[in-house]
């Protein structure tokens, strides 16, 4: 299905350029007609003669020789703009798709907000994870700012897809936001909550700007005690999961589960409106898609038996929670 999909985006670019010069092609046809004597043979002749460039069949009157001029002109600059949006497009696929193949170490593929906290405190339980994560929030924060503004300008952005099958803009940035909402909601006191704040805020921009610009309908003012789509028996088994590995979690999955609640209110309707739209791979909690299919959990390498001693300096880890 993917492979499909992959087409959707490159498609859509040719397809808009052949729709544009037929439409162009047609309209000056029919402008050309009163001045070849009512024949539209020759009036289509002129009119293609003029917009592809070819010159085969030269106008003879005044009021047909502008037409000609101008249907020359205007498929000069379709297809010249057409050429310079394609570099554009694609320093701006590349400027996402590098956080997003960055962040498959750290959340897995497809990408999932508990997935990345366990994989950081599994490979970097010596290390000071609060500020790693930080800093990648704050990456983050400035990934969505610039997603916000090129996909929402360029809208073919939002279904180009990775290359890698599982792998996608609007999941990746879904879990992170997940994971920084995780850390405010289970561990307070050691989360970097200034920089966790700052990407869910802008996290929440982005998706609306995104939507806004597809059409997409958005709630500003979320009823905070409104439910989610995701369920607490989700969220209580995604802390077990943290604990497991010793993540440090300062309170219950029912004390936690009101503030969890409260942050995705405000980024999983139109999250989950994306998803659907767009076809993203069926992450876990990213809601339902067109074709019913299975919620795909992280891939995760097979499990090895960990070494007693530790390292003397730990990287990390991206083999996954054993």
């Amino acid at each position: 299905m993917d492979r499909l999909l992959a087409w959707q985006a490159p498609m859509s670019l040719f397809i808009r350029l052949g729709m544009w010069m037929l439409l162009f092609y047609l309209s000056f046809a029919l402008m050309l007609l009163p001045f070849v004597q009512n024949q539209p043979g020759r009036a289509f002749s002129e009119a293609g003669s003029a917009l592809f460039t070819l010159g085969y069949a030269p106008p003879d009157e005044l009021g047909n020789t502008l037409l000609v001029y101008s249907a020359a002109f205007t498929g000069l600059v379709v297809i010249a703009l057409q050429i310079g949006y394609l570099p554009t497009l694609y320093a701006a696929f590349n400027r996402r798709e590098s956080e997003v193949t960055l962040l498959v170490s750290r959340a897995g593929s497809p990408a999932w907000g508990p997935e990345l906290l366990i994989r950081t405190r599994f490979g970097l339980s010596t290390v000071d994870s609060t500020a790693e994560l930080g800093a990648l929030y704050g990456t983050w924060e400035r990934w969505a700012a610039e997603v916000a503004e090129s996909h929402g300008t360029y809208l073919t952005l939002c279904t180009l897809r990775s290359p890698l099958p599982d792998s996608n803009w609007l999941i990746a940035l879904l879990s992170v936001m997940d994971s920084a909402a995780l850390q405010l909601s289970l561990s307070p006191g050691t989360a970097p909550t200034l920089r966790a704040r700052l990407l869910l805020r802008m996290g929440f921009s982005c998706l609306n700007q995104i939507a806004y610009a597809l059409s997409i309908p958005v709630v500003e003012d979320v009823d905070p005690d409104a439910e989610t789509e995701l369920t607490f028996a989700e969220f209580n088994e995604a802390v077990d999961m943290l604990r497991s590995v010793g993540y440090p979690v300062e309170h219950s999955a029912e004390q936690a589960w009101p503030h969890f609640r409260g942050w995705r209110l405000n980024y999983e309707p139109v999250a989950y409106r994306l998803a659907y739209v767009i076809d993203a791979p069926p992450a876990l909690w990213s809601g339902t898609r067109r074709l019913v299919t299975a919620q795909i959990p992280p891939k995760r390498p097979a499990n090895r038996v960990a070494s007693e001693a530790q390292p003397e300096d730990p990287q990390l880890d991206i083999r996954g929670p054993e």
